[in-house]
């Protein structure tokens, strides 16, 4: 098997846009308010070359499993958010997503203080994974949320 965690090039774009948007549908939340409806969701290489900004791609034996990422949150200086980290459903339970979250957890020290999720309670096994890292639930949102479904919010604090 050949794995490679490399950062999106804008032939992953349309992979990458289909992989959100399945999960999405898979477990009956592609309603607005979500990543699904991001104006931006088939166009994440040029959305992740900002500044502040990192996009990683999964790609195993040529194909592409899943990637994830982070960016800035808000008018928020030293908060960055964890953003659109999904595996394909058939790649699940390999350890891919743990791979991805090393990769976004350690390039956002040098870009931020926290690191903030916007997620669903219905997510468990996403919810234990971010649980794992450290992440701490939140009551509510931060202000300037974007993704106005979501149910459930969380905050790390990152070490440098």
């Amino acid at each position: 098997m050949n794995l490679t965690i490399r950062k999106i090039e804008p032939k992953d774009d349309q992979k990458m846009g289909e992989i959100v948007q399945s999960s999405l549908e898979n477990r009956g939340l592609a309603i607005p308010g979500t990543a699904y409806y991001d104006p931006y969701l088939y166009n994440l290489s040029e959305v992740y070359k900002a500044k502040r900004s990192d996009y990683w791609v999964l790609e195993k034996n040529g194909k592409i499993i899943g990637g994830g990422g982070f960016g800035p949150f808000g008018q928020y200086e030293k908060i960055g958010e964890l953003q659109k980290l999904y595996i394909l459903d058939e790649e699940q339970g390999s350890g891919y997503a743990h791979m991805l979250m090393k990769q976004i957890i350690e390039r956002a020290k040098q870009d931020y203080e926290e690191l903030y999720i916007e997620t669903f309670k219905s997510l468990d096994t996403a919810n234990q994974l971010y649980l794992k890292y450290g992440f701490v639930s939140l009551s509510q949102p931060l202000e300037g949320s974007e993704h106005g479904a979501c149910d459930a919010w969380l905050l790390k604090k990152l070490s440098k």
